[in-house]
Order: C-alpha cells, then sequence, then structure tokens
C-alpha cells in the first residue's frame, strides 16, 4: 500500500503524482500504447495496495494523456469491484481509436466484462474467460438481505447485457445466463463458440488466481490450480535460495 508522507501534501493531495505512482504503462509510442490490467479492478486509489491494481481514475487519466492512440491491452485478472469495473469498461469503449485486448491468462469475472471493450479481443487457448453471478457480502437483519439480493439481481441484468452486445449470432443470451449461474471457466477456444473472441497464440502464464478469487470460485480449472502452484513453489524456492545465502554470509562474517 502506498504511504504518503506530508511533504507530498500541499494544502491538498497532489492527486496527479499520486496516480503516476501508481499507474504505469509500457511501450508507449506516438500512435499507440499499452495497458495493463495485472492486478485487482478496485474502487480509487487507497484500495490499489499494488502497483498493478487499477481503478477508473487512473484508467480516466491514462486514456487522456492517450487521446488519439490505439491501445494493447493486457489482462491477467481476476476481477474485482463491479461497479469500478463497469466504469472502466464504458471509458474504454468511449476511446475512439482501436482497441485490442489480449487475455494473457485470465479474465475473470468483472475483468471479463472489462476484456469485451475492445475492437479486437483475443484469447488464446490456454487463457481462460471466467464469468459467474455478482456477488457480496452482507451483514445486517432479513430486510437488508432481501434488499442486497435485488441489487445483485440487477446488477447481474446490467452485465448480463454487456456480455448480449458481444455474443456470436444465434447465441441466446439465456446461455450466457446459465454459465453465469454455473460459474463458467472459458478457455480461448470454448469462448470463441459463444463469443465475438479469436484464438491467440499460447502463453505459459500463471493466471492471476488470489486467495480472494479461491474464497468464492468454486470451479477453477485444476490447470489453473496447478500453474499456481508451481508458481508458488518457484517463489518459495526462490525465498529459500535468498535465506541460504543470507546465511552463508552471516557464518562467512562470523568467521573473521
Amino acid at each position: 500500500m502506498l504511504l504518503i508522507s506530508r511533504q507530498e501534501r500541499k494544502g491538498e493531495w497532489q492527486l496527479d503524482e499520486l496516480l503516476k505512482k501508481l499507474f504505469t504503462f509500457k511501450n508507449e509510442t506516438a500512435t499507440s500504447a499499452d495497458l495493463y490490467f495485472y492486478g485487482d479492478i478496485v474502487t480509487d486509489w487507497y484500495g490499489a495496495w499494488q502497483d498493478e491494481d487499477q481503478y477508473p481514475d487512473a484508467v480516466k487519466n491514462f486514456l487522456a494523456e492517450h487521446q488519439g492512440k490505439e491501445l494493447n491491452i493486457y489482462i491477467n485478472s481476476g476481477g474485482g469491484s463491479v461497479f469500478a469495473g463497469i466504469a472502466i469498461y464504458n471509458m474504454l469503449k468511449r476511446h475512439k481509436w482501436k482497441k485490442t485486448v489480449y487475455v494473457d491468462a485470465l479474465a475473470g469475472s468483472i475483468a471479463s466484462v472489462i476484456a469485451f471493450a475492445g475492437d479486437r479481443v483475443v484469447i488464446p487457448k490456454n487463457s481462460f474467460l471466467m464469468i459467474h453471478k455478482p456477488w457480496a457480502g452482507c451483514i445486517g437483519n432479513s430486510e437488508d438481505m432481501r434488499k442486497m439480493a435485488e441489487e445483485l439481481e440487477t446488477l447481474e441484468t446490467g452485465l448480463l447485457n454487456i456480455y448480449e452486445g458481444h455474443l456470436k449470432e444465434g447465441i441466446p443470451i439465456d446461455a450466457v445466463k446459465e454459465m453465469m449461474t454455473a460459474e463458467t471457466w472459458l478457455n480461448g477456444q470454448q469462448a470463441a463458440e459463444y463469443f465475438n473472441v479469436e484464438i491467440g497464440e499460447e502463453k505459459a502464464i500463471a493466471a492471476a488466481v488470489t486467495e480472494e478469487t479461491r474464497k468464492f470460485c468454486k470451479a477453477i480449472p485444476e490447470e489453473i490450480l496447478a500453474r499456481k502452484r508451481a508458481q508458488e513453489k518457484a517463489l518459495e524456492e526462490k525465498d529459500q535460495e535468498k535465506r541460504n545465502d543470507i546465511a552463508k554470509m552471516a557464518i562467512a562474517a562470523m568467521a573473521i
């Protein structure tokens, strides 16, 4: 999480500078720029615990800086805030220049909606589009619970409207509704059977399946979990190597 010093405040937060620290882009040219969604989709900069997390205000500033440019959008995200994701989707749709979306490993939950903001959407066979019904935590009485259920149903209708606009001809929206109810993980080839997407070249990238995603998702493919375990094992081995090196240096120092 970004810590803000008193020196960074001059009457009010210098938001432009903070946004630059939290939001980065790569491979900018005179005609194009690359935009990455490689973390959670959050509401604002305060909720961006990692540099990879994205939120509407950051995307708004990015788009303002890249008017007139085509965008390459890379996604490996398990999703996050529904309202933030819908705002980002609408902002990207308003960007008048060509947008190509590449699902590098996972466009899950609300990140799957963001993926459809592209004029061209490319999903490799070993990458996934995950769609499910929106969910939320709720504390309160029976009236609070009923109100939350109604709000979730309203959100679901909004998401279905977005998905419907990107279905292949002849695919009924009821098919998507059933997949949302079941929590469905579609690889690139399967996604191309339902949506207007292209099957891209395979990449060996671990899907962004966080602990939070593991808690609420019940149908994560074993392929994704295996990749995640391999990634975690590699990180553990790397950390162990560092600890061993530190121990060796400490022993060497003691021997002097």
